[in-house]
């Protein structure tokens, strides 16, 4: 005898807006291996502008965050450091550190409507946050509707 489990999703399935907008995701596009990182994303429409938000806490968005555009695909990549050097030493002398906080590298990549190219994306990093504006990702994203010939 077989089981059917059913569930609801909710009527905005945000995943699967993205990867319908920006295409499937490959293995390497949410992290780099075991020793990667993978930051939290929102993908937001904005007029005819797409917006990508990265948590990216902790970075330095100059010398350790490159976005490209790479075969049609928006890419982010880039390396969270351990840069703290706290340490407390207990009674029997014995170094301890306490971190919650993931470090390593990270690569994620979105697929690009065909129309988008490099000069139409902008990027810019402020209080931790990763801000990618796609101009123009959602120009002529409307369903057209085709005529029927009947014969």
């Amino acid at each position: 005898m077989s089981k059917l489990t059913l569930w609801s999703q909710p009527a905005w399935n945000t995943d699967r807006w993205v990867r319908d907008f920006f295409g499937p995701a490959t293995a390497s596009d949410w992290g780099a291996g075991i020793n990667g990182i993978s930051p939290a994303v929102e993908v937001a429409r904005d007029g005819d502008d797409a917006v990508i938000r990265v948590d990216l806490p902790g970075v330095d968005p100059e010398a350790d965050v490159q976005v490209e555009v790479d075969h049609g695909r928006l890419v982010i990549r880039g390396e969270r450091r351990d840069q703290h050097v706290t340490e407390s030493t207990d009674e029997n002398g014995a170094v301890r550190t306490h971190s919650e906080v993931r470090y390593g590298s990270f690569r994620r990549s979105f697929g690009l409507p065909a129309h988008v190219n490099g000069e139409a994306i902008s990027a810019s990093y402020q209080a931790g946050v990763l801000t990618v504006r796609v101009s123009g990702a959602h120009k002529g994203a409307e369903a057209q509707r085709i005529a029927i010939e009947s014969r």
